[in-house]
């Protein structure tokens, strides 16, 4: 993920504030399926779900808009509905949660927040890669990219 991407998908703005996020992605997670949004995108360049978080106010604890979709080589036909967007390069620091999931992925998250100042992170965008590691169960893994300065 070194390189800038486009990726296509549904989007929501959220908060981690009250429990706010967990619900809105809930939702966005249960939109994403019932609504077969996998196969509504078109130029797929890769079967992994990535779920990007950006437009932080500050930090995460103020509001941000989440993104769940997959990657594509051209932003040319966005079908309505839903999200088209452009990242640039950034530089990451890569976690990876493993177990059980949503849990693994919340637990990173959690030791990440605790970590905020040392990591020097940049707040521009994250975000996970959801693949073939990622339907794995118990043993199930997930990669955290953390944009840093």
């Amino acid at each position: 993920m070194t390189k800038g991407f486009k990726i296509i998908g549904i989007a929501t703005r959220t908060t981690n504030q009250n429990n706010q996020s967990a619900e809105d992605l809930g939702k966005l997670w249960s939109q994403f399926y019932a609504e077969n949004i996998f196969e509504k995108i078109p130029d797929k360049v890769s079967s992994d779900i990535i779920t990007i978080y950006t437009d932080y106010v500050s930090n995460y604890t103020e509001a941000y808009t989440a993104i769940i979709g997959i990657l594509v080589s051209t932003l040319d036909s966005v079908p309505e509905g839903l999200t088209g967007r452009e990242f640039e390069a950034e530089n990451f620091q890569k976690f990876t949660a493993k177990g059980a999931m949503p849990n693994a992925v919340v637990n990173t998250w959690i030791n990440i927040w605790q970590q905020d100042k040392e990591l020097n992170r940049k707040y521009t965008y994250d975000l996970e890669v959801y693949g073939e590691k990622s339907q794995d169960g118990e043993n199930a893994e997930v990669d955290i990219f953390i944009a840093i300065k």
